[in-house]
Order: C-alpha cells, then sequence, then structure tokens
C-alpha cells in the first residue's frame, strides 16, 4: 500500500545498460512531497562506469564522427539527443540512448497514420491540418496537453508520451528555449485554430488576463500574501515539510456491501454513504476513516428511475438525514429529468421530485448544495441545479413554503426560486459553491465564472479556458483558490484582486481589473501519466474539506486510473518552491504523493477537517473504488479499527 514516487527523474545516462539500484535505503517516512522527477536524484551513487551527456559529447566532438544513418542528419539543425523511458516504476527503471544524435522538427500535417500521412506536410505552417512533432523516424505526435510535456531548463532537457516516455536532451541553452517558445505557439494553434501572435493571444485570453498570456509579467504577490495570517502564525517556515511518523500512510480497506459502488456521499456528522445500483450502504465516521457494517437501504423496485438507470449522483442535505439522488434519464448521458429524495433514517424514498420551469419538463446535468456546510443545517429546502445554459436555484417546498411529499402531493415539482437561462454558448459542465453561497461553474470550453451569492445572470468574474474542458470544480470555504479539473491537468487560481480603494476582495464579489495573478498547472510527471495509462483521465479534483471562517484547506487530492494524487497546497502556492524554477510558460508543479489501489478509482476525497486529530496534518483520504473503499490517515499514531 502507501504512497510512490516516480522515478522519472532517473539521471539520463549513456551507458545502455546502466541500471538504477537505488530505492534500498529509502524509507516511507523519508518520503514528502517531493519533485516527482527528481526525487530519487538526492539518494543515488551512479556507477563509475555512468558518463555524463558533457563528457560523451566532448568525446564525439574530438572524434570528429560522420554521421551518415538516414535517421540523422549531415546538418545539425535542431540535434538532439533522444532517450527512452523503461523499466516503469520499478526499481529497475532507467533511461536508455535510443539515439545518440538524432533531429526534430514541428510540421503540419492532416492526419497521423495511414498510408497518406504525408500527402500534406509543411513546417511553414498554412490553414490546413495541425501542429505535430516529430523526431527522426521513431516519434511523430500531435502536439497537445496530451503529451504530458515537461521540461528541465537547468538539464536542457524535455520528457514526454507518445506510446512510451521519451526524452530529448539538447546541446544548447538557445536550442532548447527555441523548442519550448515553438511547442507552446503550436499548441496555441492546435487549440484555438489560429496563429499563436500577440494579437490572436490577446483575443482569446483578453487585456485582463495579460498574467495568463506572459506568466514572467504576473504579479505573484497574491499567492505568497493570501494565506499569511494562516500559514506563518505557528513560527514554523511554511515550507517545512511534515517529517517522521506524521507522514505515515496507513490504510483501512473493506469491502463494499452490494459491490459496484456508483458515487460516494461523505458526511460530516456521524456516518458517510456508498451508493451502488441497488441501494445505499451506511458506514460510521472515525478520526481514521470510514468502515462497518452498517445499515444498507435496498431500493425497492417501485423506486427505480426509469429505464433502471443506477444514480450517478448523491448529496446529502437536512442535517445529512435526507439524501437526493440523481440519475440520468437515460444511460450513458449526464442530464436527468428529476431526483429521488432518500430519508436515511427510515430507508424510504419519500419523495419523487420533477425539474420544471412555466409548466415545461427540463433536465440538469449536477445539482450541489447553497452553500459548503449547508448540508448540515436540518432545515435546508433548497439546493442549486445546473445544465448546459442553466444555472438555478431549486426548493422543495411549494410556493406558499409548504414542504412538498408524495402523501400530499401527487406528483411534486421543484419550486424555481432564482436563476437564469442563458441564450447559448456557456456550455458549463460542473459547479461549486463557497462557505457564503458564491458559485464557480465551469465549462466545455475550460472557462470558470465566477458568481456572487446575489445574482446568477451575470457573472462577476470569468477566467479564460486555457483549451481544455472542464470537467470538475472546487472551491475553499473563503472563496479565495479555486481547482478546477481537466483531462490531463488540474488548474488552480487565485480570485485575490485589490480594487481603486486598496481593499482585498475575491473574484466573486467584484471586477478583477487587469492584476490577476497568473494560475498555476498540477500535473502528473511523463512516466507517471503513462503508468496510469492513455485512456485514464484525471476527475474529481477536490480541495480539502472545511466549513468554517479561519480554517484553510490543506491539501488537494484528484482521481486518476488506479492512482489517487495528493498535493501539499501550501507547497503549490509557494512561488520559489524548486517546482517551478527553470520553467517556461504557466508554473506547473509535480510535487505530489501517489496512492495506487488495484481498480480504477470512482472518487477520492479528504474527510470533514474535524475528523483530522491533533497528531495528523489532515483528516483521512477516502477512496472509493468499485467494489471496495478505503482509509489512508496521514497520522503516524497507530489506532485499532475500533477506536
Amino acid at each position: 500500500m502507501g504512497a510512490s514516487h516516480s522515478r522519472e527523474g532517473l539521471e539520463l545516462s549513456d551507458e545502455s545498460d546502466y541500471e538504477d539500484d537505488e530505492g534500498s535505503t529509502r524509507t516511507e517516512s523519508e518520503e514528502q512531497y517531493e519533485d516527482a522527477a527528481d526525487d530519487h536524484a538526492s539518494m543515488r551513487t551512479p556507477p563509475v562506469s555512468t558518463k555524463t551527456l558533457d563528457e560523451l559529447d566532448s568525446k564525439l566532438k574530438a572524434l570528429k564522427l560522420k554521421y551518415g544513418s538516414p535517421e540523422t542528419p549531415t546538418n545539425l539543425r535542431n540535434a538532439v539527443k533522444l532517450y527512452l523511458h523503461v523499466g516503469g516504476n520499478t526499481p529497475k527503471a532507467k533511461w536508455i540512448i535510443s539515439q545518440k544524435l538524432t533531429y526534430y522538427e514541428f510540421v503540419k500535417t492532416l492526419q497521423i497514420g495511414g498510408d497518406d500521412e504525408d500527402d500534406y506536410e509543411s513546417s511553414s505552417g498554412g490553414d490546413e491540418g495541425f501542429w505535430v512533432l516529430k523526431v527522426g523516424k521513431k516519434i511523430k505526435v500531435r502536439v497537445s496537453t496530451d503529451m504530458q510535456l515537461k521540461m528541465f531548463g537547468d538539464q536542457r532537457r524535455v520528457d514526454f508520451v507518445d506510446n512510451g516516455v521519451w526524452a530529448l536532451k539538447f546541446f544548447v541553452d538557445d536550442e532548447y528555449r527555441n523548442f519550448i517558445t515553438k511547442f507552446q505557439d503550436c499548441l496555441f494553434e492546435n487549440v484555438y485554430g489560429m496563429e499563436a501572435t500577440e494579437a490572436n493571444k490577446v483575443k482569446i485570453y483578453g487585456k485582463e488576463f495579460i498574467g495568463w498570456l506572459k506568466p514572467e509579467e504576473s504579479d505573484d504577490a497574491m499567492w505568497e500574501d493570501a494565506d499569511s495570517g494562516v500559514w506563518k502564525g505557528s513560527g514554523k517556515s511554511p515550507m517545512t515539510p511534515v517529517r517522521d511518523s506524521q507522514d505515515l500512510l496507513e490504510e483501512f480497506e473493506e469491502i463494499a456491501t452490494g459491490g459496484g459502488i456508483q458515487s460516494l456521499a461523505l458526511g460530516a456528522l456521524d456516518n458517510s454513504f456508498l451508493v451502488n445500483d441497488s441501494g445505499v450502504q451506511v458506514v460510521k465516521n472515525f478520526s481514521h476513516g470510514i468502515h462497518g457494517k452498517g445499515v444498507y437501504v435496498k431500493f425497492d423496485e417501485k423506486d427505480k428511475w426509469s429505464g433502471g438507470s443506477t444514480p450517478k449522483k448523491a448529496l446529502l442535505m437536512r442535517g445529512e438525514t435526507n439524501m437526493m439522488l440523481m440519475s440520468p434519464f437515460k444511460e450513458g448521458k449526464p442530464r436527468s429529468t428529476g431526483l429521488h429524495q432518500l430519508d436515511i433514517e427510515t430507508g424510504k424514498v419519500v419523495t419523487e421530485w420533477k425539474f420544471e420551469k412555466d409548466g415545461t419538463d427540463i433536465t440538469m446535468k449536477d445539482i450541489t448544495n447553497d452553500t459548503k456546510g449547508s448540508q448540515l443545517d436540518p432545515s435546508e429546502s433548497t439546493f442549486l441545479g445546473l445544465d448546459d445554459n442553466r444555472l438555478c436555484q431549486w426548493d422543495m417546498r411549494d410556493k406558499k413554503g409548504i414542504v412538498q411529499t408524495l402523501a400530499n402531493t401527487g406528483s411534486p415539482v421543484l419550486n424555481w426560486t432564482q436563476g437564469h437561462q442563458f441564450s447559448r454558448g456557456t456550455n458549463f459542465q460542473c459547479f461549486a459553491t463557497t462557505g457564503d453561497g458564491s458559485i464557480v461553474v465551469g465549462s466545455l470550453d475550460g472557462k470558470i465564472r465566477l458568481y456572487s451569492k446575489t445574482s446568477m445572470r451575470q457573472a462577476k468574474t470569468a477566467f479564460p479556458g486555457l483549451g481544455s474542458p472542464i470537467t470538475h470544480v472546487d472551491v475553499t470555504y473563503d472563496g479565495k483558490w479555486i481547482l478546477g479539473t481537466t483531462d490531463t491537468y488540474l488548474i488552480l487560481i487565485c480570485t485575490l484582486f485589490t480594487d481603486k480603494d486598496g481593499k482585498t476582495k475575491t473574484g466573486f464579489t467584484g471586477r478583477m481589473g487587469n492584476k490577476i495573478p497568473a494560475p498555476r498547472l498540477l500535473k502528473l510527471t511523463p512516466v507517471d501519466a503513462h503508468i496510469a495509462g492513455a485512456n485514464n483521465k484525471f476527475h474529481g479534483g477536490h480541495f480539502s474539506w472545511v466549513t468554517e471562517s479561519g480554517k484553510q484547506e490543506r491539501h488537494l487530492v484528484a482521481a486518476v486510473g488506479k492512482f489517487s494524487v495528493i498535493w501539499n497546497f501550501q507547497q503549490v502556492k509557494d512561488s520559489a518552491h524548486r517546482c517551478y524554477q527553470n520553467q517556461q510558460g504557466l508554473k506547473s508543479c509535480y510535487c505530489y504523493k501517489i496512492v495506487p489501489k488495484d481498480e480504477s478509482i470512482i472518487e477520492s476525497r479528504f474527510m470533514h477537517d474535524k475528523y483530522a486529530v491533533s497528531d495528523s496534518p489532515e483528516a483521512p483520504l477516502v477512496v472509493a473504488t468499485p467494489m471496495k473503499v478505503t482509509s489512508i490517515s496521514m497520522s503516524g499514531k497507530k489506532r485499532g479499527l475500533g477506536n
């Protein structure tokens, strides 16, 4: 069990039989949230026979070798050395030389693969096709975030994924920088369909977001100041890593009753809930996680949705005594025409709700609580709904304020209390709320919009998209930070700004002006992305869970394939962190822990902050897979299941 680290940062070797034998001396208690690209480098003593790249380059030049291979050009334009990573995440992982000298080029093509893929290919651009990176005859890959390209500026090196993990080593700094600039320009054109000129970039991002366009000109002061009062009050350096027993991971795993887990509903009170296609399993909350063969509420046949679809969304309400269950109207489609309201105490569906506005049935693709902590309110009767072009609040009471149930209403209809139907183009995908009820919404085009708690008609702030759809979004209790999930990375945004009167506000309460901090990206290293699998995508990125002013979220977590990936929030925010050194473009963080499972992960969530005990830096992490639920504690204090 436990956390694993990437071995991607192993030193590039010029010996094809070089093997990395490091790893036997490092214990779990020594592992930290280190850069997964070099967390092993400090522990390794290379074999005597290993030559550095510079030594080999000098010898090759001294020999004045003539390169006549069809895969190595006679001129040295765009010359690189190509490496291949083998061994995955095993102790035998290593880099081997694929070609000692080859070349790269960016070309436009109409397709990759097929008999006529070279019918159209140009290195000078044009209106047709898309940009690809070619390396000799071995690599031809579309320029996209799927490559998971990672920069090592101090080594003049980039790593990326293309049916394996590759590294390009450049011979001079200028060539390395030129490659990065060209790659980013090609990526921009592939994403937005227009040339990467300054005018086009401003057209996409807007003048207010110059920091997103040119991160080197961004004012990062807000990243440092946002939590100064919270993180610097202890007298410790905020970058002091959690050491020794505090960083040990304990794990409690149980088989889920009924199997086939579809969703996880964490409670902040006594219980949490696992939802599958036949019912809801109730489990107990403890300071070390969730477990216990509690009550199993089985759905009656008459309670099944049309077509028998499995509930995909579970929302706790009314002091966590009720659960709203939302199922797709059609299997495989995200929208629903209504909800089932489950009374957890009786185990019965008490109401079958319909979504309706002005007498017409409508659909919703997502629901959430009014505020970050409103599921704890026993009198809560309202919640929020989202569809492609709709953002609204629903009320379970009728217009006279009377709660509707199956007993007093034949066919209860939710009351649309406020909201807006946008004409077109918003393509909403997901949303979340702050502690005061402000709303953040993620869209298909990658835009993230902020709405105040008083108006759903017009966003106070709209952050531009980076080209990838936002599939999930979360926000801190205080509204200062937003975490958007895409298939290949997470985007962390600071919403703070200083208004014209010198007051610090969030983008939920006012327009942010033209000094908006650049976001930061959270990514997997190419090795870990490759191990996770080409078809596995990030999903469900969350902050740790607090519902009280003055409390600060400490970690971030997301799932990808069989991995739960955990980031230290303060480390990500630290502009001086080593992860960000020698990078071009938006700062990308590769500091994380991986908790691997043997099944694909449905959801990974931190329990409520109240379950963080005194010797632990965080509440337990709960990981749900289709057949099991696992609780992972960061505390080093050994406890039995019954404590």
